[in-house]
């Protein structure tokens, strides 16, 4: 099978718009999290803080008139796929465009959008609501708009399962240039659902932080006084690359993708399976696809939501997995939604550029 590098990386993220902006926010530790903006967050929301990106002028990556056609996500992928394109500068041929892809996991698509054509269809009726009001808000839109912005004719989808969501899209894109589908393939996540509706539907499942006084360390992953995450948004996209068309061409190579797993924990609609049983597979599951060994691994960047159940199930299924290479202290853990929030759709792909930022410059 071919091997797979990263030679882009683009980062929309509530510490910075940019990928150099959001690796240094985070390794200066500075939060992204704060009181809400976006909307009225008034008393009758018990959580009223989120970490919501700032300063994004989204016509300096789509046309102006075009931003009524589009939910909010949508800008944040483009703008992370413009950064990471310009960096792995690809030189792509019309023959190689036909075979590039795109793939662009999204957990709930244009959330904001739905709530506002919904109170426009109650108040004044179906004649107001805008043509564009379905494709601005479907999940797969954010791959389709980065489609015909570029002219990528390959496969382009949204892979769509909450968390996991960019995640699946990242490893299913090194599948596919591994069996030799393609040679480039343009992966990541792209999320917005901090809307009225998004932050009444999180709280009222006691999954958000109530923590509203001190809202830069309301998200705090294992900390024994965790209440739970911090809503976040944004955008991560890597450029994939087969190694032989990298090498060819002289790319400046950040990374190599050497293994990906997937697997299900059957178990409950939000709640991860008793000792972390499902994470436990998969982490195995990518050792053996990587051909790595547990005490060969040397940082996990962890989900690590700061809800009470998820981080005891992380915790242990990083224990049983990397055993007395992570309770001596071999292993570096950490995560980085301390800082950006719980990114959702978008988490797994921001993570995954945050982690090659650690490796290009050797920073944790």
């Amino acid at each position: 099978m071919e091997r797979v590098v990263v030679t882009g990386v683009g980062m929309v993220t509530p510490v910075g718009v940019g990928t150099a902006p959001s690796f240094d926010a985070l390794i200066a530790g500075k939060s992204g999290v704060g009181p809400i903006t976006l909307f009225d967050a008034d008393e009758r929301y018990p959580t009223r803080i989120a970490a919501e990106v700032k300063d994004f002028d989204p016509t300096l990556f789509m046309e102006k008139k075009k931003l009524k056609e589009v939910s909010r996500f949508i800008p944040f992928a483009l703008a992370a796929t413009k950064m990471a394109l310009e960096e792995a500068d690809l030189g792509l041929t019309d023959e190689e465009r036909e075979r590039t892809g795109v793939f662009i996991g999204v957990g709930m698509g244009g959330l904001e959008n739905l709530e506002k054509c919904t109170l426009t269809l109650e108040h004044k009726g179906p004649g107001r609501i805008s043509p564009y009001f379905i494709p601005s808000l479907i999940a797969n839109m954010a791959a389709g708009q980065v489609s015909i912005e570029y002219g990528f004719r390959g496969p382009s989808f949204a892979h769509t399962s909450a968390c996991s969501s960019s995640a699946h899209a990242l490893g299913e894109a090194l599948r596919w240039i591994q069996y030799g589908r393609a040679e480039v393939m343009v992966a990541g996540g792209a999320e917005a659902t901090i809307a009225p509706i998004g932050i009444a539907g999180f709280a009222a499942m006691f999954a958000l932080s109530r923590r509203n006084d001190d809202p830069t360390r309301a998200s705090r992953p294992w900390d024994v006084d965790r209440d739970g995450f911090v809503c976040g948004e944004g955008a991560g996209t890597l450029i994939l690359e087969s190694l032989s068309r990298a090498k060819r061409r002289g790319a400046k190579i950040l990374a190599e993708i050497t293994g990906y797993a997937a697997t299900s924990d059957a178990y409950h609609i939000t709640k991860p399976a008793e000792g972390g049983h499902g994470a436990v597979r998969s982490m195995r599951d990518a050792l053996k696809d990587a051909r790595l060994n547990p005490d060969q691994i040397g940082y996990v960047n962890a989900h690590g939501t700061s809800t009470p159940p998820g981080d005891v199930a992380e915790a242990k299924a990083m224990v049983e997995v990397f055993g007395s290479h992570a309770t001596d202290k071999h292993l570096w853990v950490s995560s980085t939604k301390s800082m950006m929030g719980h990114l959702l759709g978008a988490a797994g792909a921001v993570e995954s550029a945050v982690c090659v930022q650690e490796l290009a410059r050797g920073i944790v």
